[in-house]
């Protein structure tokens, strides 16, 4: 298998790489997130661009025609430069449930928007109940015509405050947990009987609790089969965990390499920290993590398009067992080395232990995944 990157592929990396390390280092990232929504404008156009809002649609569609390897370079250098722009749910969750169930029309109405930069998309999947089971769903959706009238509550949408569209899930059908009778609809952010409640979350991002109550939705805002959107919102959740995963390692490389630094720099009792061995052997188990994760973000990103369901969503799982760990290993490993300095909020180190820690929770944890990976491991046996 080739793991070298073509030309194109190197260009996008230098070209987001290049620009990040102008716009966003520590100092101007708290500028940014003190901004309504907690992100910059300006960048957020600088990215459109750039092509990156574009990246991942087809050309027909306005986009750039890019895969989940091209995704997948593109969050490695956000998670290393802790961007806070809202590219995983506008690009990743909104635009990966546009690109698998909207029609041509409903793809011509709202891809060029995300494209051009001049539209945010949040996905809302997650009710307080529900923890990592997407099929756990009690918002309903009530046939009335031709639409579909909504009520219900979502929780913890990432980026939903500020987003001028919102995706959600909501059953056409059936009980709390069965996993057909879901549907997804369009709510616009402005949409009567749609209420938000934005907040900051811990590693600086943002978040809503959203609330619908008797929110209408027309044709124009059904996408795809009404009875039958949790295969969708399963297949972008594994593309989400491939993204996130990237974007994991650009964080664990980036706190990696300057706790390394770190202990070059420091001295106690007159030499400098790094010269002791128990602190290079913690420091080399770091690094193994740190390589431990990369191979595992490079296979769920080579198998983020893969048709098998069972297949995809087995390697999404194990890739997000691994990155959990490997998180655990070099973020606390990180603060440890650097001792008190790392646990300050002038500090940048302890703010990537909050991203990996955030990731490690967004669909689903080390301990949620293992079991599915125990479970993909006993249907093949059988």
């Amino acid at each position: 298998m080739d793991f070298d990157l073509t030309e194109e592929q190197r260009l996008l990396k230098d070209s987001i790489d290049g620009f990040l390390a102008d716009a966003y280092d520590f100092e101007k990232r708290k500028t940014y997130a003190a901004q309504p929504g907690g992100y910059s404008r300006d960048v957020w156009a600088k990215f459109a661009e750039l092509g990156l809002t574009g990246l991942p649609f087809d050309e027909a569609d306005g986009g750039f025609g890019g895969g989940a390897v091209e995704t997948m370079l593109v969050m490695e250098s956000l998670g290393r430069s802790l961007v806070l722009e809202p590219y995983l749910a506008t690009v990743v969750l909104g635009g990966g449930v546009l690109r698998h169930a909207a029609s041509a029309e409903q793809k011509a109405a709202h891809i060029p928007g995300i494209v051009e930069g001049s539209r945010t998309f949040a996905l809302g999947t997650t009710e307080r109940h529900s923890r990592y089971d997407l099929f756990d769903v009690s918002t309903t959706a009530k046939k009335d015509g031709s639409s579909y009238v909504l009520d219900g509550e979502k929780a913890v949408v990432v980026n939903g405050g500020t987003a001028d569209m919102l995706v959600v899930t909501a059953r056409t059908g059936g009980s709390r947990r069965d996993r057909g009778g879901i549907g997804l609809f369009l709510v616009p952010g402005d949409a009567p009987g749609l209420t938000r409640r934005d907040t900051a979350t811990q590693d600086g991002t943002h978040a809503a609790e959203v609330t619908l109550s008797g929110v209408r939705v027309g044709p124009e805002g059904i996408l795809g089969d009404p009875e039958g959107g949790l295969a969708v919102v399963e297949r972008v959740a594994d593309e989400a965990i491939a993204a996130l995963s990237a974007e994991a390692v650009g964080a664990m490389d980036e706190l990696q390499a300057m706790t390394v630094d770190y202990l070059k720099t420091r001295k106690q009792f007159g030499v400098n920290i790094g010269a002791f061995q128990s602190l290079q052997h913690r420091a080399a188990e770091m690094f193994v993590a740190l390589e431990q994760a990369r191979s595992m973000a490079m296979l769920a990103a080579m198998t983020a398009s893969e048709p098998d369901e069972a297949e995809r969503r087995a390697m999404a799982s194990a890739a997000k067992v691994q990155i959990g760990r490997s998180a655990k290993i070099i973020g606390q490993g990180a603060i440890q080395l650097h001792g008190g300095i790392g646990m300050t909020m002038e500090y940048k180190a302890g703010h990537y232990f909050k991203r990996l820690t955030m990731i490690d929770a967004l669909f689903g944890d080390v301990d949620h995944h293992l079991a599915k990976v125990a479970e993909f491991g006993q249907l093949v046996a059988a």
